[in-house]
């Protein structure tokens, strides 16, 4: 039995992507769960358009997570086999991905799932980006301790899902310029998910698990092939140097400035051995360390380019020495490091790409500064010193 699963901010969003699939799949069960604030479910299950189901759950912890661990999962086991079809709307702000984990972790059939839908407005994208509040207190979350902003969420679920329900509520319909301008930033950050329009186009697209987890890494890099959606673009910059964690960190806001969407890797003097990954949506920036480069854990002369496109993409093949690389000269600051170094991805309306690069280019240790350091530099950031 096939499942769909409807992520959303706005459960007007989530209802609008529902309707949507009940056209185009007259006979499925569609099942929608909300947490309410008390840490109650309401669950409410529909065939062919009809209620069969009402249910209200008090949870002794009423978080999100409980929510999907108690009761989402278990519903869609309780329904594999009396449907063809299944459509799971899920609770406004949780994400598609933990959903997915949950039903992989637990005991229990693992339902095939055919598509992971983010729905969306068009035109409310960009300021639900920009938005500096949490999602509860946005009101897309119940639960006070979800310090999560309204552009955290929808990045991580615009890398996740494979495909894009774009529709504006009904009764605030938007105009034509401010929900095209929001297509095309849907489109630029997420150029591998099929869109759907209601009454334009038709099905949604197909979920690859480990596409879905490629993307969805932290630290990756996915950019268009091609970008057709002007204002909005992606810069890639790099740096094959350590960056000195000071000039970087004040460099850091000027090169997220005005950018909707910032992510990659950082490889910082301050902590060499850690491959940092850096991810930014609207105004809010976070810094995480991932562990090791996978320069230092490989055996010499294993293969890399199995090991995740990432890394294959910007491995330097012919690097000798496994150890961590920090004091060099100038003769040879161009030697080979396996994955180690500075990838980033800038997206937002038109990008200065050069102004980027010479940022970046600021940031990088000297030949003299990494000849002369013996250790790691001070940590701004306030990084662990391991993961």
């Amino acid at each position: 039995m096939p499942v769909t699963l409807i992520s959303a901010l706005d459960p007007f969003c989530r209802q609008a992507a529902c309707g949507t699939l009940r056209s185009l799949r007259p006979d499925a069960v569609t099942v929608l769960h909300d947490l309410l604030e008390n840490g109650t479910v309401l669950r409410t299950v529909f065939r062919g358009g009809r209620l069969v189901e009402r249910a209200e759950t008090p949870l002794e912890h009423g978080c999100l997570s409980c929510t999907v661990r108690l009761d989402v999962v278990p519903t869609v086991r309780r329904l594999l086999g009396d449907a063809a079809d299944v459509v799971l709307g899920l609770p406004p702000s949780v994400p598609a991905g933990t959903v997915v984990e949950a039903f992989r972790r637990g005991t229990g059939p693992v339902p095939h799932i055919a598509s992971v839908i983010l729905a969306c407005s068009p035109a409310s994208l960009e300021d639900q980006l920009w938005d500096i509040h949490t999602l509860f207190e946005s009101g897309y979350s119940p639960t006070p301790e979800d310090d999560r902003r309204p552009g955290e969420f929808l990045v991580g679920e615009l890398a996740y899902c494979d495909t894009l329900h774009c529709s504006d509520p009904a009764f605030a319909p938007a105009a034509s310029d401010a929900h095209l301008r929001g297509t095309l930033l849907a489109a630029e950050i997420a150029p591998h998910a099929a869109v759907v329009i209601p009454g334009e186009t038709g099905m949604p697209g197909h979920f690859d698990h480990s596409e879905a987890l490629a993307r969805s890494r932290p630290g990756s890099v996915r950019i268009p092939a091609a970008s057709s959606n002007k204002p909005f673009r992606t810069s890639v910059l790099r740096a094959a140097r350590p960056l000195h964690p000071g000039r970087f960190r004040l460099a850091l806001a000027e090169l997220a400035e005005g950018n909707c969407w910032l992510r990659g890797r950082l490889w910082l003097a301050s902590s060499p051995a850690s491959r940092i990954a850096l991810r930014g949506a609207g105004p809010r920036i976070w810094l995480e360390d991932t562990g090791a480069w996978l320069a230092d854990t490989l055996p010499t002369g294993a293969p890399h380019v199995a090991l995740g496109s990432d890394a294959a993409l910007d491995w330097h093949d012919e690097y000798g020495d496994r150890g961590t690389v920090l004091a060099v000269t100038d003769d040879d600051v161009d030697a080979e490091h396996g994955d180690r170094g500075t990838v980033l991805a800038v997206t937002g309306d038109d990008v200065d790409a050069e102004h980027g690069a010479r940022l970046l280019r600021r940031c990088e240790l000297t030949g003299a500064e990494m000849a002369r350091v013996p250790a790691p530099l001070p940590d701004p950031f306030g990084l662990p010193a391991a993961t």
